[in-house]
């Protein structure tokens, strides 16, 4: 006879949401959709009740209810000795990883065995806890801070045993098996070393972070259908993901180039489900959201004709730039961002905090006399943005494509343009003969 109660089941199943577009119009923004049902159920003596969930097409979620009676099931007694998740680990490990470092000592310790137990390919990791939702909750946390474990997605049935002595056991589901994955392993660190080879230990944070920026959005493309896309293996070895993908191999690179950095999630767009990460650059903290750098996310209206323009509006990038387009969850607090000093725009001198109409002349003739692509002008606020913008395309773009005519010995001269209202930026590409 069961003495305890089983008085929570809980099965969590991960999926990146569908935006339903193809890729070419694809809305910004994707994550996956964690789904927790929890059950309340009276003392059994015995029989456990199960609940499958499965799919979430077309927006639908369908559960499935049904109840098993084993022949026997393990009883649990006042004097029995509950086989917790033993913990080895170096404490360091956990110096730089944000969401352990919210966390109280009970849930530290939660938090410690669940990681262990995910290590150790365990099917059932018992821990010290009272309720499923706080591991579910503690278990997502892991996955958020280590993005190394590739082959734990998050789905996982988590049962609560309440009675003399009352504990949870988590069976999280392995998307491979051990030898799997030990394979896989060697194919992502290879792919990975092979990667910061091109960037020195002794580059500057904003360096190191610019160089993973543009590793991943030249090396992968963005495919909603791509396999183990809410993984780094994706990144690396696959070479297609999602915004889950992303997120995770910017972390897992620039954590072992020194730079602190984390997972972040929330919506985007038009409130899709989204991941992006936070850094900390030269001691302040940024957001950087490098799926939203890949060109596969410009609206049809930012598209440049024969050019591949990444985005860096993201590229380290305050909150108050950040919260136009995304909406942060309110799982975590996280610290404020407050300074432009290490966008991509501002380091370039793209960034403008007043508006001189000279200056912009001057500019766009610099780069027509070295025969650069794009010139860029971003600027801090609206109104200055509305000022530039009626100045560039009033008579400043021509008068700078007259200079062009005369520089190239050419009668006719074309360009192209990206007016964003968004982010108060104007980009404009030349044509050269």
């Amino acid at each position: 006879m069961l003495q305890g109660s089983l008085s929570e089941l809980v099965i969590t199943d991960r999926k990146e949401a569908d935006m339903g577009r193809k890729r070419k119009k694809r809305r910004r923004g994707c994550l996956t959709v964690i789904l927790t049902v929890l059950l309340v159920t009276a003392t059994l003596c015995v029989g456990v009740i199960a609940v499958g969930i499965w799919g979430l097409n077309d927006e639908s979620v369908r559960q499935k209810i049904a109840v098993f009676f084993p022949e026997s099931l393990k009883k649990q007694t006042a004097a029995e000795e509950i086989p917790y998740q033993t913990v080895e680990f170096d404490e360091s490990i956990f110096l730089k990883k944000y969401y352990y470092g919210q966390l109280s000592k009970k849930e530290q310790t939660i938090y410690e065995e669940i990681l262990q137990g995910v290590r150790d390919y365990a099917g059932e990791i018992y821990v010290h806890s009272e309720t499923a939702e706080e591991v579910n909750v503690l278990f997502q946390y892991v996955l958020k801070d280590f993005p190394e474990v590739f082959w734990c997605d998050g789905a996982s049935k988590t049962t609560v045993y309440s009675g003399p002595q009352s504990y949870t056991v988590l069976e999280p589901v392995y998307s491979y098996g051990e030898e799997e994955r030990a394979k896989r392993q060697e194919e992502i660190e290879k792919a990975a070393d092979e990667c910061l080879e091109g960037i020195s230990e002794e580059a500057s944070d904003y360096e190191k972070i610019l160089y993973v920026y543009d590793y991943i959005v030249n090396t992968v493309d963005y495919n909603l259908d791509a396999a183990d896309n809410q993984n780094i293996y994706s990144v690396f070895v696959g070479r297609q993901s999602v915004c889950a993908g992303y997120s995770k191999a910017a972390q897992y690179l620039l954590e072992r180039l020194g730079i602190f950095c984390t997972y972040v999630t929330g919506t985007a767009g038009e409130g899709q489900p989204h991941a992006w990460n936070l850094v900390r650059c030269d001691g302040d903290y940024y957001h950087v959201d490098v799926t939203w750098g890949d060109p596969v996310f410009q609206s049809q209206e930012e598209k440049v004709k024969n050019q591949s323009y990444i985005s860096y509006d993201y590229m380290c990038c305050s909150d108050a730039e950040i919260f136009r387009t995304h909406t942060l969850d309110l799982d975590v607090p996280l610290p404020e961002c407050k300074r432009m000093d290490c966008n991509y725009y501002v380091v370039n001198g793209m960034y403008y905090t007043s508006y001189d109409s000279q200056e912009v002349l001057e500019e766009m003739n610099r780069v027509i006399a070295s025969g650069e692509n794009p010139v860029v002008f971003k600027y801090s606020d609206d109104v200055l943005y509305q000022e530039a913008r009626r100045d560039i395309f009033g008579s400043l773009i021509q008068n700078a494509a007259q200079n062009l005519s005369n520089q190239y010995g050419v009668s006719e001269v074309k360009y192209s343009y990206i007016d964003d209202d968004r982010f108060h930026k104007i980009v404009i590409y030349w044509q050269y003969p």
